[in-house]
C-alpha cells in the first residue's frame, strides 16, 4: 500500500468504490482503490492545513459517537477487533482516523455554509426551464395472473393454457375480490406470492399487450384475457393516479433543496481550488 495514504482512507475508498474491503479486492480493483485513497488523502491534507480547519474543535464525545457507530455494526468485540486487524487498524489508529475525518467534515461544512441563499426568482427560472421534471405521468396500480405457453408441457400448450385462463376468468367474474387468492394459486409469475401485484406503473413499462389492457380499464376492473409473447394474462387495475403537473408552489421546496446543494458544492469546489486542489 502506498505511503501517501493510510489504512482507514483505503478502507473507505474500497467500500465506496466496490462495497468490499481491501483484502476482498481483485488486483485491479485494489489499484483503483489505492489511487482513490491517495487522491482523497491529499485533498484532506490540504483541508486540514487551512486556517478554517485550524479553528475546528472536535470533542471527545463526537469521536466516541463516531467510534460507537462503527462498533455497533459488529455482533461482538472479537469480530470488531479482528476486522480492524485485517484492515491494518487498531483501536487507537481508528480513533485517530475518525478525529481526522471529523475535522475534515466540519471544515467542509463550514465552507458550504458560506453558499448564498437560493432566491425565489432563481427557483422560478429553474421551474420554467425544466418543465419535464415536474410532469408526473398517469400511474396505475396493476396486478396480473399469468399462464405460460410451452408446448413441451401438455398443460401449457397454447390451447390448454388458454382453457386454464378461461376457467380463472369465470371464477373472477363471480368473485373479483378473489384475484389475489387466484394469483397465488394459479399464476406462474413470481409476483403470485404477492397476489400478482406489479405495483404502480406508467404507460410503456409492461409488455405492449398488457399495457394496452391496463390503460383501457377502470379502477377495480379486470381485463379480458390478454396474450403476450410469453403467454396469457389477466390484468387488474387496482387504482389510478392521474397525470399531474406540480405547481411552482409544490415544486419549490425540492427545487430549493437541489439548488442549495449545488451551491454548497460549488462553494466547496471553489475553496478547494483556491488551496490548489480539485474536487470530483
Amino acid at each position: 500500500m502506498s505511503v501517501q495514504t493510510d489504512p482507514y482512507t483505503l478502507l473507505r475508498a474500497s467500500l465506496t468504490l466496490f462495497k468490499k474491503k481491501p483484502d476482498e479486492l481483485q488486483e485491479e480493483e485494489l489499484r483503483k482503490a489505492e489511487v482513490q485513497a491517495i487522491n482523497e488523502f491529499k485533498i484532506e491534507n490540504r483541508v486540514l492545513s487551512s486556517p478554517e480547519a485550524g479553528a475546528v474543535i472536535i470533542s471527545d464525545e463526537e469521536i466516541a459517537a463516531a467510534y460507537q457507530e462503527i462498533r455497533d455494526r459488529y455482533e461482538d468485540d472479537a469480530s470488531f477487533f479482528n476486522d480492524l486487524k485485517k484492515n491494518h487498524l487498531d483501536n487507537d489508529s481508528l480513533r485517530a482516523a475518525l478525529y481526522r475525518q471529523c475535522r475534515v467534515n466540519v471544515a467542509m461544512e463550514l465552507i458550504a455554509s458560506r453558499a448564498p441563499d437560493v432566491s425565489d426568482v432563481e427557483i422560478g427560472i429553474y421551474y420554467h426551464l425544466h418543465p419535464d421534471q415536474f410532469n408526473r405521468p398517469e400511474l396505475r396500480e396493476a396486478c396480473h395472473i399469468y399462464i405460460s405457453i410451452n408446448s413441451d408441457y401438455p398443460e401449457n400448450t397454447r390451447e390448454n393454457a388458454f382453457s386454464r385462463m378461461q376457467e380463472i376468468q369465470v371464477k373472477l367474474q363471480k368473485k373479483p375480490y378473489k384475484f389475489a387468492d387466484l394469483a397465488l394459486k394459479h399464476s406462474e409469475c413470481p409476483t403470485s406470492l404477492q397476489g400478482g401485484v406489479l405495483g404502480l406503473v406508467p404507460r410503456g413499462k409492461l409488455y405492449p399487450e398488457l399495457d394496452a389492457a391496463l390503460f383501457s380499464i377502470k379502477a377495480g376492473e379486470v381485463s379480458e384475457i390478454v396474450e403476450s409473447e410469453i403467454g396469457f394474462h389477466l390484468v387488474m387495475c387496482k387504482q389510478i393516479q392521474k397525470a399531474e403537473t406540480l405547481s411552482l408552489q409544490k415544486a419549490s421546496p425540492k427545487i430549493r433543496q437541489v439548488m442549495k446543494e449545488r451551491s454548497r458544492l460549488t462553494c466547496q469546489r471553489a475553496w478547494l481550488a483556491s488551496l490548489g486542489m480539485g474536487m470530483k
